[in-house]
């Protein structure tokens, strides 16, 4: 038996040799259990009820293989709560493929990459992987792509089935598009990164099989480094027609600075403005057109607090929103300490009922929704070995109330504990 297996190992070792003289052969994972206190996270918890515990993990195994002109990318993942199965378990697992692509570079500038695969650009504002979901975020593409040393060009194709079709293209998943394309473009002007992109999204119409409800979003992101100091603006407009065939007049504007000190401190402060539909306009002429803006496919925990009370799986109806926010951040070798305040405004009128009940008159409430506190620490324990803890508290308002549901003078407060182990099994 020893014999065998000391063969086996030979054979392994031979084929290993001989594809690391002709390829690159990577595998590795990551570990990533995570454990949570809720109370009052997405929205205020209500009054008197108790805090949501619980440990959930996300396990990934990643083979890259690159040889001459060839990429091809897997990662399975399974993504699971602790407990959610029994230990003599006999049910479906949760097992599922994040990624699966494979790109062909016809010349040095030009390639074609086809599969499920991650989309990102930018901040991750408009597309992003939401790392911090255990899923993440991935998408069925056709992407082609040309890249210069100071230009890149990326045009991105996708059309969705939910199952094998025979005689109809109805999709029957709501929550995702039928049909996208947009382009990308980016270029480095020395100091400047400076991109534009336009995207097309087709919803399944509910009335035929074959119509699509189209909407476009364009706009650009600007990137500005002059030493320690880091400036960005964005700005995306969206039009077209929503689910309901409603005109879209909406947009996203936002600025931030960032100032870097040699001891590993960083300052920052910005503001991001997402417009929603005003409740007292109650012209024919403003009711008939969506103005409230929709994020699309980005990396919605990354902005408007860690809490994610909006744009990140949770609702808060039309309102739009205002974000003023700042950052302290610390980081020296192995570990970094930030604390990152947030003062949440509408970025449209929200009617108050009490009056209106009362008077009959269309008033508007305060827009004040309320102020975030967001506390991150993380050490690094060794290479692709790190823990990162974090605490956030909302402070809500009357009118966050009105937008969601909850209790504003409840304790609405997050927390959580992670561990994040990145192995490499392989690599020749």
């Amino acid at each position: 038996m020893q014999k065998i297996y000391s063969s086996s190992k030979l054979c392994l070792l031979i084929v290993l040799s001989t594809l690391s003289l002709k390829a690159q052969f990577v595998i590795n994972g990551e570990f990533r259990p995570r454990f949570e206190y809720r109370h009052g996270y997405q929205t205020m918890a209500d009054s008197g009820a108790s805090a949501g515990v619980f440990i959930n993990q996300r396990t990934r195994l990643n083979i890259g293989y690159t040889f001459q002109k060839l990429k091809t990318y897997i990662s399975i993942q399974d993504v699971r709560t602790w407990g959610s199965q029994s230990q003599q378990n006999t049910t479906d697992g949760l097992m599922s493929i994040h990624e699966a692509w494979a790109e062909y570079n016809f010349t040095k500038m030009f390639s074609v990459k086809a599969g499920r695969m991650e989309v990102v650009y930018d901040d991750q504002r408009m597309f992003g992987n939401s790392d911090w979901t255990q899923q993440g975020r991935s998408q069925d593409m056709l992407l082609l792509k040309f890249n210069d040393s100071t230009f890149t060009a990326h045009a991105g194709f996708a059309f969705n089935q939910d199952k094998d079709q025979s005689s109809t293209t109805l999709y029957s998943i709501s929550s995702n598009y039928k049909a996208l394309q947009y382009v990308w473009l980016n270029k480095k002007l020395k100091s400047l990164l400076a991109s534009f992109i336009f995207v097309n999204v087709g919803m399944q119409s509910p009335i035929t099989s074959y119509s699509l409800r189209c909407s476009q979003t364009f706009g650009t992101h600007l990137e500005l480094k002059k030493g320690a100091l880091a400036l960005i603006a964005k700005g995306y407009y969206q039009m077209g027609n929503n689910s309901s065939m409603k005109k879209i007049s909406a947009y996203l504007a936002g600025v931030e600075a960032n100032y870097n000190l040699s001891s590993g401190l960083n300052f920052g402060a910005g503001l991001e403005m997402l417009s929603g539909q005003s409740q007292t306009d109650t012209a024919s002429s403003y009711t008939d057109v969506a103005h409230n803006f929709t994020t699309l496919y980005g990396t919605g925990h990354k902005f408007n607090g860690y809490m994610d009370y909006f744009y990140a799986g949770s609702s808060s109806g039309t309102a739009g929103l205002q974000d003023i926010y700042f950052r302290v951040k610390f980081k020296k070798e192995k570990y970094f300490a930030s604390i990152d305040p947030h003062i949440f405004l509408t970025a449209s009128d929200i009617l108050d009922k009490t009056a209106f009940a009362s008077s009959g008159k269309y008033t508007a409430m305060s827009g004040m929704l309320g102020t975030e506190l967001d506390f991150t620490i993380g050490y690094t324990l060794q290479k692709n070995v790190s823990l990162q803890a974090g605490y956030s508290q909302m402070f809500a308002t009357s009118t966050m109330e009105a937008i969601k549901t909850g209790d504003k003078d409840a304790l609405n407060n997050w927390a959580y504990l992670m561990l994040i182990i990145k192995p490499e099994f392989l690599k020749q």
